[in-house]
């Protein structure tokens, strides 16, 4: 089976294994955000962000703050700004602002690097998909130093489903900085489970990216490598993840927090010579307080 049947058929199980009623599931975790209200939090303690990059550090994590605002249409959610055309009870669907997560490789406090609890919209490491793929490439060890690659904030559209078997994210978004001049697509599934003091989120997700995010983050600058700007070439490809949060509460104020990511890496990410790893973990646990 290919990686992404693999990756269907883990999402079909855990959405049909998963048990919790949707309906009361606000009440229960006492994570739904008072409207004309700042919904503000902070996580201090210990986590790692893996770096594919070859000779790039693994980006270390220790406080993880939450920022969140939402009026009647307009809010604000950690760093990203949206507008809510529309609200149902089945579905919801916003103008919204996200991070470029491919520049995060690249700088150690860019935003996707410190608001890692994403947005509170829906509401976060698992085996490998596949087998082993062929990464080898030539022997080619002399880089020079890396040129920047820029941040850019995406913007677009994005949709929520509200199912019994969980909630769908469907997100289109295009950079608005004209950086890369690239589009993404990302499907995302995630359900909540609420068990007395215990939450917990699991998460699967398929993001599409397009070949010019591709080529900008990932091809090799002929000032960087002279041999590998003209044989590697770049294309759209899509990353594969899965998600946990697990969060134990103490009080009103205070919880407990683990939160673990999975990427499997697409094919034209892993071919590229800047990276030397098929994917990325993130993991974080620590103590939240909620102002």
């Amino acid at each position: 089976m290919n990686k992404f049947a693999v990756w269907l058929l883990t999402t079909l199980l855990l959405s049909f294994h998963a048990f919790a009623d949707s309906e009361v599931l606000c009440e229960a975790n006492n994570d739904c955000i008072e409207i004309g209200r700042w919904d503000i939090g902070v996580a201090l303690g210990y986590g790692v962000k893996e770096n594919p990059l070859k000779d790039r550090e693994d980006i270390p994590i220790y406080v993880a703050p939450t920022i969140a605002y939402y009026g009647d249409s307009w809010f604000f959610d950690n760093g990203n700004i949206g507008y809510t055309l529309v609200e149902d009870e089945k579905f919801t669907i916003n103008l919204n602002t996200s991070f470029s997560t491919d520049s995060a490789y690249f700088y150690r406090w860019d935003p996707s690097n410190i608001f890692i609890a994403g947005t509170n919209q829906f509401a976060v490491p698992t085996e490998k998909f596949a087998g082993p793929r062929d990464v080898s490439k030539k022997a080619e060890p002399i880089f020079n130093e890396l040129e920047d690659r820029n941040f850019t904030l995406l913007g677009g559209i994005d949709a929520f489903i509200y199912t019994g078997i969980g909630i769908i994210n469907l997100t289109v978004a295009h950079d608005l900085f004209n950086v890369h001049s690239g589009s993404e697509a990302k499907f995302k599934w995630l359900y909540n489970l609420a068990l007395d003091e215990w939450r917990i989120e699991v998460a699967a997700l398929a993001n599409w990216k397009s070949e010019e995010i591709i080529n900008y983050y990932y091809s090799v600058r002929p000032s960087e490598n002279r041999y590998w700007s003209e044989q590697y070439q770049a294309g759209s490809t899509t990353n594969l993840g899965l998600e946990l949060t697990t969060q134990y509460v103490i009080n009103e104020h205070w919880e407990l927090v683990f939160l673990a990511r999975y990427t499997e890496l697409g094919d034209k990410i892993v071919e590229s010579p800047l990276v030397n790893q098929q994917n990325t973990n993130t993991f974080f646990v620590g103590t939240a307080y909620r102002f």
